[in-house]
């Protein structure tokens, strides 16, 4: 392009911008922009400032991803993310784009987010004056006869330039000469077709051709022109020429018509006779391609045919010139005039466009929140182009309109729960208005992120643990769980022991906890004779932010074990030691009792039952033991020959699986009677002084156990009957373990003897040997005890 073309590109290079903000609802802000710009620009030509003319912050462009979406065309333009500048990315040719007549528009739609934000920025290229008008046909030759009138006139070829508007052709010139002249009819079509018109008659003997120039020229600064060759050739005589029936044929026909339908007639009558009246049909010169491609017509007969898919949303009407011709010499000829408008039938389904902000959404959106925008479009006119779309069913979502029609958001409708449902299966259905009507679908996959909305659960809470005591420190001796609805790190799950200060948190202290999977153990050993039950707090949080937790109650239970041996209470020695002499008269009788030796065992149960033996004995036919009271009785009397001393070493044993035991060793002293007397009323003083003291302290001792031991079974009681009937022993590694609550202490002084009972035991009832009387036994799945205690005792 020369100077004069760049002098026109800048007088050309004015942008006109129209901002109109349309809409603005949800997270959705749209506004209208609208460019002008010319074609033939240079590629990294600004177009304009979309962030500046719409208001943006220019900082902020990269990071709310500011680009272009959509368009058909929108790779001839790009956007800079640094600056909000459009600009051309390809070379633009109006003529490639667009039709020749009206507006060239490219759509472009721009998104921003957060908050979303979607602009429609449309860019109208303006044309110039790059295309010179050309004749598809460089000669044309024209038969005339001799006898043509002046004033004849003859359609000659009509120049096309590429160009649109007032850079279209404009204006045609003929080469001076004596017998032609030009004329310029309007075609309809907003250009306009030259005719060749004979100013003066023809006269074959002088000239019997003629040689003309069209020069067509197009509006443009300078203008550009295009020539064509045009040779006249005089004929003689075929004085009349074709006449059309009608002026005009106008027909209608719908679309998708079959291949060979016939369209119209023509009919043309010639008065003249012979070859000179025989009428043909042709297509007129100045056609579009598509009716060519669309029609065929029978040269002898004037019909027209389908000859190609008939479209309505390509063409909606066809104006072209059926040519009459006789086959005079030279031939006469007619342009018949055909109109041929398309009826729509609805045959396009309508097209759904999907923009997706995203496949996730999180479970606490507000209702109301844009999780998708959709356009919908049918290539169809009137009634069938008319569009109702609506969405699947069951589901918590809506289809809001905007301000366009046909546009959409899809937003939520209600609240979301992962829990319930995690994943959604949208389907639009468009439908038109046609009939029989058509319709389209598109699914759109929707996932439910988690929020952390569900506090942990522990399957039981309070949760009963039963442990021997003896425990291993540092062994696990527990583990609680706990379940958590959400998912990911909203489920991951820590444990925590609940410490801190009050006699509820006493032992929290010595327990421990893993973190991950909830496994206590204990720091300390525990021992049941000092503590028999104690509970504590676990808490369990997830990861979530923030984070949610619950607590579970642990009611610990200590189970006896034998670990204690028995304690000799009587006799006891000075030094400390179980020795102890006793001294008889040597006329007793058989059955005479001389002394009973006394022991306590800290267990219960059948681990604190002891049972009395003699180990050791100078003569077995002189004393017996008995082995539940202890008691020391003469077999027979004295006789002479036995011996004045007589040592008895009594062995003492608990009935624990393991049975402990302890040793009293007894010097019985056979003497005279006034001897026994004597030393029977010093040792009465003194030994009732001790027995005072000792019962006394006795007293106070096995009232604390007994008290202890009574409060100890009626939380157990309370506990179990809170139960639901639904028990498992999850945490019993035996369920038939026989955890021994019962306690009894047996102790004589002089002639009084002492006994210490638990519940539903009585002064002079009896043990029964290997019974579990005394003992607790711990229920199954299948029924549960009250926690009562039975045992029989007998002194």
């Amino acid at each position: 392009m020369g100077d004069g073309g760049q002098r026109r590109r800048r007088e050309y290079w004015w942008v006109t911008l129209r901002f109109s903000l349309l809409l603005c609802f949800g997270e959705q802000i749209s506004a209208q922009i609208r460019y002008s710009i010319p074609e033939e620009v240079k590629v990294g030509s600004v177009v304009g400032n979309i962030a500046k003319d719409l208001g943006l912050d220019v900082s902020a462009l990269a990071k709310r991803r500011f680009r272009i979406v959509s368009g058909s065309n929108d790779g001839l333009f790009n956007v800079n993310e640094k600056n909000g500048i459009l600009f051309v990315h390809e070379n633009i040719d109006r003529e490639e784009l667009c039709d020749a007549g009206g507006a060239c528009v490219i759509d472009l739609k721009i998104v921003v987010e957060n908050p979303l934000e979607v602009h429609y920025v449309s860019v109208e290229v303006m044309d110039v004056n790059d295309n010179a008008p050309i004749f598809f046909e460089k000669n044309v030759s024209i038969n005339l006869a001799e006898n043509k009138p002046p004033g004849a006139r003859f359609e000659l070829q009509a120049a096309r330039d590429l160009d649109y508007g007032t850079n279209s052709v404009r204006t045609y010139t003929l080469n001076q000469n004596e017998h032609f002249d030009l004329e310029l009819r309007d075609s309809g079509e907003g250009d306009k077709t030259p005719f060749l018109v004979l100013q003066k008659a023809l006269d074959r003997e002088k000239n019997n051709t003629h040689s003309l120039l069209l020069t067509a020229f197009d509006g443009g600064n300078p203008p550009k022109s295009g020539t064509l060759n045009i040779k006249v050739t005089v004929l003689d005589v075929n004085d009349n020429q074709p006449v059309c029936s009608q002026d005009v044929y106008s027909v209608t026909l719908q679309e998708n018509m079959d291949i060979g339908k016939v369209v119209a007639t023509i009919k043309a009558s010639d008065p003249d006779i012979g070859t000179n009246g025989e009428v043909e049909y042709s297509l007129g010169r100045n056609l579009k391609k598509s009716v060519t491609e669309m029609f065929l017509l029978d040269e002898n007969t004037g019909v027209i045919r389908v000859k190609g898919p008939i479209d309505f949303e390509e063409v909606d009407i066809f104006r072209f010139n059926i040519q009459a011709s006789d086959r005079g010499q030279p031939p006469l000829s007619t342009d018949c005039r055909v109109i041929v408008k398309i009826i729509d039938v609805n045959d396009n389904k309508p097209e759904i466009e999907v923009t997706s902000l995203s496949n996730t959404i999180s479970e606490h959106s507000e209702p109301g929140s844009v999780i998708s925008l959709i356009s919908v479009t049918d290539k169809d006119f009137g009634i069938n182009g008319k569009v109702i779309s609506t969405i699947s069913e069951n589901v918590p979502f809506e289809l809001k309109p905007s301000y366009k029609e046909n546009v959409y958001s899809i937003v939520t409708k209600g609240h979301l729960d992962r829990e319930l449902v995690s994943h959604y299966d949208i389907t639009i259905t468009a439908t038109d208005c046609g009939q029989p009507p058509l319709s389209s679908f598109k699914t759109l996959s929707v996932q439910i992120s988690d929020v952390n909305d569900n506090r942990p659960e522990f399957s039981q809470n309070p949760v009963e643990l039963y442990m021997l005591e003896n425990n291993v420190p540092g062994a696990s001796i527990f583990s609680v769980s706990a379940s958590d609805k959400d998912m990911n790190e909203n489920a991951a799950i820590s444990y925590n022991i609940v410490r801190g200060e009050g006699k509820l948190n006493d032992m929290a202290s010595f327990l421990n906890i893993n973190s991950d999977n909830g496994h206590i153990s204990a720091l300390k050993t525990f021992d049941f004779e000092t503590l028999k039950t104690f509970q504590f707090q676990v808490v369990a949080t997830d990861s979530g932010t923030p984070s949610l937790s619950s607590n579970v109650t642990v009611n610990v239970f200590i189970l006896d074990q034998n670990d204690n041996a028995p304690v000799i209470l009587y006799p006891v020695s000075a030094n400390g030691s179980a020795e102890g002499v006793e001294e008889i008269p040597r006329n007793v009788n058989a059955g005479h009792l001389v002394t009973k030796v006394r022991a306590y065992d800290a267990d219960i149960g059948y681990n604190g039952w002891l049972l009395f033996s003699l180990q050791e004995v100078s003569d077995h036919n002189l004393f017996s033991l008995d082995r539940y009271t202890g008691q020391i009785r003469t077999l027979r009397s004295f006789t002479e020959t036995d011996e004045a001393e007589h040592k008895l070493v009594i062995l003492v044993k608990d009935n624990g699986n393991v049975s402990l035991s302890a040793t009293a060793t007894v010097i019985i002293n056979a003497v005279e009677p006034k001897e026994a007397f004597a030393a029977s009323d010093v040792k009465s003083s003194v030994k009732e002084e001790d027995e005072n003291n000792v019962t006394f302290y006795l007293i106070i001792t096995l009232g604390s156990v007994s008290t202890l031991f009574l409060v100890s079974i009626i939380v157990l009681i309370v506990m179990q009957c809170s139960k639901t009937p639904d028990y498992s022993p999850k945490y019993l590694q035996d369920t038939n373990y026989d955890g021994t609550l019962c306690h009894s202490i047996q102790y004589r002084s002089g002639d009084k003897r002492y006994m210490l009972v638990g519940p539903r035991m009585s002064i002079g009832s009896t043990i029964v040997p290997g019974s579990n009387g005394n003992t607790l036994v711990v229920p199954d799945h299948r029924r549960r005890a009250s926690g009562e205690v039975r045992a029989e005792l007998h002194i």
